[in-house]
């Protein structure tokens, strides 16, 4: 513990009187709590960010404010930067985030969402990170890192359990306690204990009958005692129902959608209770504490880390006048852009290509058609509370067209009718109705009014003839989702392609069959036309040189090395959560899954799927040899020689899976324990090396309350999937 800071906290909070203690601890603004100005203590402003920083509401009301000044530069979700498998990237882009918010004056950036992935049907997906939970923690580490050394706070969410939309103030998850430690949890924990993150936002959601601000059994026992958090705790924006139950938790802000913020839980109400005995002001201290803590990391109390104790007196009573030394930020920066780019590329992920008809030749292609809304749709201004106002956005069809340079005619049409909205409007934002209907609902497969119908019909006719007439080197179909669909407060009703995209792709295929499929989106689709389509890219929402990369992996400037962090089932009826648990549930959502989520589930039980987890092509080849595994228990090596077989640089990346044979408990028959991204030559050969420690051999056994180790043989398998195993080899562990 730093003495120091303890002694400069406890002194400010002797000072503050219980109203500046609550004004703390409530919202005052959408965005930010109460300051107290004459000790120095200012407001903590905040920003929603996962995809870059928010633009800038009035203090009180959800009304855009619709200056110059607050345009940023746009990063891609996180399912994007999780299909990197890389690290140092999520590092990098976890710097472009926090230097962006310090540069527009926030201190805690809300982000990242680790969540996991439990149904692809859930409308924040593209906010989360992956199905496995070691995955999303090695992602998330780097990228809080990253975002803190800006002398920003980044703010892990949604703790915990929030992996839906619909219902999502109000729904009760049940859920195994096992299920609850191996699945949903870790990826907290890792981001709390190694990443050292400065703030935590709770879930909408109840757990075991509390709502997840006011959990006692999450925020009190786990984060607090079992995890010793010491940072500030904020609730999701009208989280919190009930001020006894606040109070006594672990939450410290309360914040809300709402402007009577002295009516909130946390403000008026709770300050009676004090005043009237009900609730102790040690609890408010505690609170208070935790904020000050956090703006003491930030360095945003001034010099007090410089103070010796004698000295304590004058620099709180000067504290106002301190000269401050947190770092500057900056954003719109041509470095964040190329860091935004970096990641970008490496997150687009081959699908198919059996023809080897990718790369494209950039000297051949003359004539190019580029079929789809998505080609041409800037996506930065939806999503919910991830919408950006972005400096700029390159979307598919411009990046095409900037790469081919003049050289090529690049012919576009539409081929099916969107949604459109005016993302400039300046009418009251979504959000200040926010919580009503229960915050979230399932979308419905209406029938479609006769008006679009017709223009639907209309598009497709005229890109199914634009791509028959011929005389097109390429012709390329861009589709998928929007944020119509990849929604905050809405759940899809099935994984199915909205506006007629199959018939429109079954038609495509019919008459130019070697149309190069991109499909982009934030979650996985149905695609009953797979085994007629020869190439398939998947692009996320990539951020605002997405164009750019797309362009650059189709015409071979860059060798795609993403891989899935997610399953893509044929159907969402394969989902485990949908065939064994429930999804969405009613008032209570049954996890009757346990830890069989995503390829727990399709692997063990072996359910064919589309895609694989961890899949993903190049066009190289890469060759697996000499698996080693070195150490005795609980340490060992792992190691395996890589081999580019092939004519072209690349990046592979290299997935170590785990599996107990024959365990005496029920297990996933193989779940990932590391990885590691390798860049290759043509020709060369590297050795991939993971360590695996203890963890990577336990699980949590409910009647001991902890993890535990099987002893006996287990398999080490080096793969390029969960489902495509190079080498495998066994260890002895002890119990």
């Amino acid at each position: 513990m730093d003495n120091r800071r303890e002694m400069v906290i406890n002194e400010l909070v002797s000072r503050l009187t219980l109203d500046e203690k609550i004004s703390m601890i409530h919202g005052t603004g959408l965005f930010h709590n109460g300051g107290v100005e004459r000790l120095g203590i200012p407001e903590l402003v905040m920003s929603d960010g996962p995809m870059g920083v928010r633009n800038d509401f009035e203090d009180a009301h959800w009304m855009v404010i619709g200056n110059s000044d607050d345009y940023v530069s746009y990063l891609p979700s996180n399912s994007a930067l999780a299909s990197t498998w890389n690290r140092e990237l999520a590092y990098e882009t976890g710097t472009v985030l926090g230097e962006e918010a310090r540069g527009r004056g926030k201190d805690v950036i809300l982000a990242p969402g680790v969540n996991i992935k439990r149904s692809p049907l859930c409308g924040r997906n593209f906010e989360y990170m992956s199905e496995d939970p070691y995955l999303t923690g090695e992602m998330a580490v780097p990228l809080v890192k990253g975002v803190q050394g800006a002398d920003t706070a980044a703010c892990v969410k949604h703790f915990a359990l929030n992996n839906q939309e619909t219902e999502r103030l109000w729904v009760e998850v049940k859920v195994s306690e096992r299920a609850l430690r191996e699945i949903y949890l870790p990826a907290f924990e890792k981001v709390v204990k190694e990443g050292q993150v400065y703030s935590v936002m709770g879930a909408y959601n109840r757990y075991n009958g509390e709502h997840c601000c006011e959990s006692k059994t999450l925020l009190n026992g786990v984060l607090r005692e079992e995890w010793k958090y010491d940072g500030m705790v904020v609730s999701d924006w009208g989280g919190v129902h009930l001020t006894k139950e606040a109070a006594t938790s672990g939450l410290d802000l309360e914040m809300s959608v709402t402007d009577n913020f002295d009516e909130y839980c946390m403000a008026e109400p709770l300050k009676k209770a004090v005043e009237n005995g009900e609730i102790a002001e040690e609890l408010i201290n505690k609170k208070v504490k935790n904020i000050l803590r956090l703006m003491y990391r930030l360095h945003m109390l001034g010099k007090y880390e410089n103070a010796a104790a004698d000295e304590n007196e004058k620099l709180i009573s000067g504290a106002a006048t301190c000269k401050v030394l947190r770092k500057p930020g900056s954003y719109n920066t041509p470095e964040h852009r190329q860091k935004i780019l970096d990641a970008a590329r490496e997150s687009i992920i081959l699908l198919k290509n059996e023809k080897n008809q990718l790369p494209l030749s950039q000297e051949k292609t003359k004539r190019v058609l580029v079929i789809g809304d998505n080609a041409n749709r800037i996506q930065s201004y939806g999503g919910g509370s991830a919408e950006i106002k972005a400096l700029y956005e390159i979307t598919p069809l411009l990046g095409i067209k900037m790469l081919l340079g003049g050289n090529a005619k690049v012919d576009f049409v539409p081929g099916y009718y969107a949604d459109n909205f005016d993302h400039m409007n300046t009418e009251t934002n979504w959000q200040a109705d926010s919580l009503e209907n229960g915050g979230g609902s399932m979308g419905e497969n209406g029938g479609v009014a006769p008006e679009i119908l017709e223009k639907q019909n209309a598009y497709r006719a005229e890109a199914v003839k634009k791509a028959a007439e011929g005389g097109y080197d390429t012709v390329i179909f861009v589709g998928g989702q929007n944020h119509f669909q990849d929604l905050e407060g809405h759940d899809r009703p099935d994984m199915k392609l909205p506006y007629a995209q199959d018939k429109l792709i079954e038609e495509l295929l019919e008459v130019a069959p070697d149309t190069v499929m991109v499909m982009f989106s934030g979650s996985p689709v149905e695609m009953p036309w797979i085994s007629k389509a020869h190439t398939l890219v998947w692009n996320w929402f990539n951020g605002m040189e997405g164009g750019t990369a797309l362009a650059e992996v189709l015409f071979g400037k860059v060798n795609p090395s993403g891989h899935l962090p997610e399953t893509f089932p044929v159907s969402h009826l394969d989902c485990s959560a949908h065939c064994i648990g429930q999804f969405p549930g009613g008032k209570t959502v049954d996890y009757a899954e346990g830890i069989f989520v995503g390829y727990r589930y399709y692997d063990t039980r072996q359910v064919p799927v589309l895609f694989p987890f961890g899949y993903g092509l190049s066009y190289t080849e890469f060759v697996y040899s000499n698996l080693r595994v070195e150490g005795t228990y609980p340490h060992f090596k792992v190691s395996v020689d890589v081999t580019n077989a092939g004519t072209m640089a690349g990046k592979e990346v290299v997935q170590i899976y785990v599996g107990k044979p024959d365990s005496a408990v029920e297990r996933a028959m193989k779940e990932l324990r590391g990885f590691t991204k390798l860049i290759l030559a043509p020709g060369e050969t590297k050795t991939a090396e993971v360590t695996l420690d203890k963890a990577a051999f336990t699980y949590f056994d409910e009647n001991l309350r902890h993890f535990v180790t099987e002893p006996g043989e287990y398999k080490i398998f080096a793969g390029k999937s969960v489902a495509e195993i190079c080498l495998g080899e066994s260890c002895e562990v002890e119990g």
